[in-house]
């Protein structure tokens, strides 16, 4: 039975996530930095789906910590998933040194900092496969929430090329860039409903990216498209929108 470790387990798109791979009878590692949230979610999994579950503590910018975080896992997993994720408002992180520097790290070097160790394992190992949610929000830089964008397209491009890397070690590496979902993350934002996906599709797009191979998903599917319109409108137009 094959494994999955989900880095960020305690998010909505995390626990998510676990249970779509659990009830397709995959065991299941979860991962966060309060990993005592997660023990109801262990015994559910459990249970319900008949598979292993184990816990795992993991603070994704404690980066000295992410050798030894891999090292004690048991058995090494051979899919893994980088969920975890941090936005607050554009203007409260610029004004904030302490809220710029969380944004960037959580967002990028933290999930570069674990899936550098993950893809010098899976590269020995000449297999294995890594899934990194990235965002749409890093396709092009817009004012509401340049911060986490660029945090974001750093990670996209990070993705891109570590696929490139290890396409030849017989790794895959998914890029999954959803548009705006219903999270605990979101919810202060006023979102549009026939915009916005829930966890779970994430969850299924995800599972279905994994099982095809696939190299880049939106979620939702149309997303493709409007980040194309968005990414060809001229500088001189865009710079004046308040998007």
């Amino acid at each position: 039975m094959s494994t999955v470790l989900v880095l960020g387990a305690t998010s909505d798109i995390g626990t998510a996530i676990a249970r779509e791979f659990a009830q397709k009878k995959f065991n299941v590692q979860l991962a966060a930095r309060d990993s005592s949230k997660l023990t109801p979610l262990q015994t559910d999994l459990s249970i319900r789906f008949n598979i292993r579950c184990t816990v795992y503590q993991f603070d994704a910018i404690d980066f000295a910590s992410h050798l030894l975080f891999y090292q004690t896992l048991n058995p090494k997993p051979d899919i893994v998933v980088c969920v975890f994720g941090y936005m607050k408002d554009n203007e409260s992180t610029v004004n904030s040194d302490n809220e710029t520097l969380r944004t960037i790290h959580t967002n990028y070097t933290g999930a570069v900092s674990i899936l550098n160790i993950v893809a010098a394992d899976f590269a020995s190992q000449k297999k294995g496969t890594i899934v990194g949610i990235s965002s749409v929000a890093g396709e092009r830089g817009r004012q509401s929430n340049y911060i986490y964008g660029s945090a974001k397209a750093g990670f996209t491009a990070y993705l891109s090329g570590l696929r490139n890397k290890l396409y030849e070690k017989g790794v895959h590496v998914v890029t999954v860039l959803p548009g705006f979902v219903y999270t605990k993350m979101t919810e202060h934002l006023n979102l549009p409903k026939l915009l916005t996906a829930h966890p779970n599709d994430v969850a299924r797009s995800i599972y279905n990216a994994v099982q095809k191979k696939r190299n880049i998903i939106y979620v939702k599917w149309f997303w493709r498209w409007i980040m194309c319109i968005i990414r060809l409108i001229p500088e001189p137009v865009f710079k004046r929108k308040k998007l």
